[in-house]
């Protein structure tokens, strides 16, 4: 355990790799692992790129990656995919994205699956987060599904989130319906050579203006940034207003340290909490045969399917206090 905590901490990328894969595979053993590296964790800034797919990020991220690396710092990217439906695995593999990078020691990138979960980030990503911090990444690029409806998620596990957005295809509109004004800290106009970017701006403006009161003398006010990532347009101006909503978060908040954050620990704790008993829940219900009899007696129609699970869940839940009246 001590020899793979150090080769992570050191930068070993085949080790770090298998972490990772090993995260996302689910191997019961990566728990230990993750435990010994969780001191060593808090030292990245993880930047959140989020949006509907189709609106470039990749390309954005790519670009970024060129920009930090001139800077001299350290980048590790986690970029999460739809799951294959036949292999389980990620669509969008980490060798297809970002070529030029693959041979930079200071460029660690991986693609994660979702895993059937759309909140933006999965159980897996956020332990992957922790592998990347703990290798010593000055920045973590975190580049969600983006499904559009809900990245919450991405908030409570990154200092700074940016929504990116096209002209065309609704997306101003899109931005409004799915709540991301209320999350965003950045905004990405990107594709901004196509018709419409001023109108998706002036709309994206207006609806920040429209809550002003939520922005009180000395609050952050997310910016909203025109980019051309193809043309690298722009993307050095995006990155100046990550630096500057860091300096906003550090002269506010004092450490940025994400684990210090009591209403993030809480949620993160609370996702740990939950993935964990369904995980040993569900392992006892097929272990011991109850669940593939439940499947059995629905395709009969003896049961329902919500009675079913009521009949599976409720009897191994113990109640702390609760006296046994049996």
């Amino acid at each position: 355990m001590e020899d793979v905590v150090e080769k992570i901490r050191s930068g070993d990328v085949r080790t770090v790799a298998r972490i990772i894969r090993d995260i996302d595979d689910g191997i019961p053993g990566v728990r230990e692992t993750l435990k010994a590296l969780y001191p060593y964790t808090g030292n990245a800034y993880v930047v959140g790129i989020t949006g509907a797919p189709g609106v470039g990020k990749s390309t954005l991220v790519d670009q970024m990656i060129n920009h930090l690396r001139k800077k001299g710092k350290t980048v590790g990217v986690l970029a999460v995919d739809p799951t294959s439906p036949f292999s389980g695995g990620a669509i969008l593999g980490d060798r297809v994205r970002m070529q030029r990078h693959s041979m930079d020691e200071g460029v660690f990138i991986r693609s994660l699956a979702t895993r059937g979960h759309f909140g933006g980030l999965t159980q897996s990503t956020r332990s992957a987060i922790d592998v990347l911090d703990a290798m010593g990444k000055d920045y973590i690029l975190v580049e969600t599904v983006g499904v559009g409806q809900d990245e919450v998620d991405v908030v409570r596990n990154t200092h700074t989130t940016v929504i990116v957005v096209i002209p065309g295809m609704g997306d101003d509109i899109q931005a409004i319906k799915a709540g991301i004004l209320e999350v965003g800290d950045i905004f990405v106009i990107n594709k901004a050579e196509r018709e419409g970017a001023d109108k998706t701006l002036s709309d994206l403006r207006l609806m920040l203006d429209m809550d002003q009161k939520k922005y009180q003398e000395g609050d952050w006010r997310p910016p909203i940034i025109k980019t051309e990532a193809i043309f690298d347009k722009g993307v050095n101006e995006l990155l100046n207003a990550i630096e500057e909503h860091r300096k906003y978060l550090s002269k506010r908040y004092g450490i940025i340290h994400l684990r210090k954050n009591r209403d993030r620990v809480r949620e993160e704790l609370k996702e740990m909490v939950k993935s964990r008993l369904i995980e040993k829940v569900f392992q006892i219900l097929v272990e011991s045969g109850e669940f593939e009899k439940a499947v059995d007696q629905i395709v009969e129609g003896k049961i329902d399917p919500y009675s079913a699970s009521d009949n599976l869940v409720l009897p191994k839940i113990v109640v702390p206090g609760a006296k046994d009246e049996s």
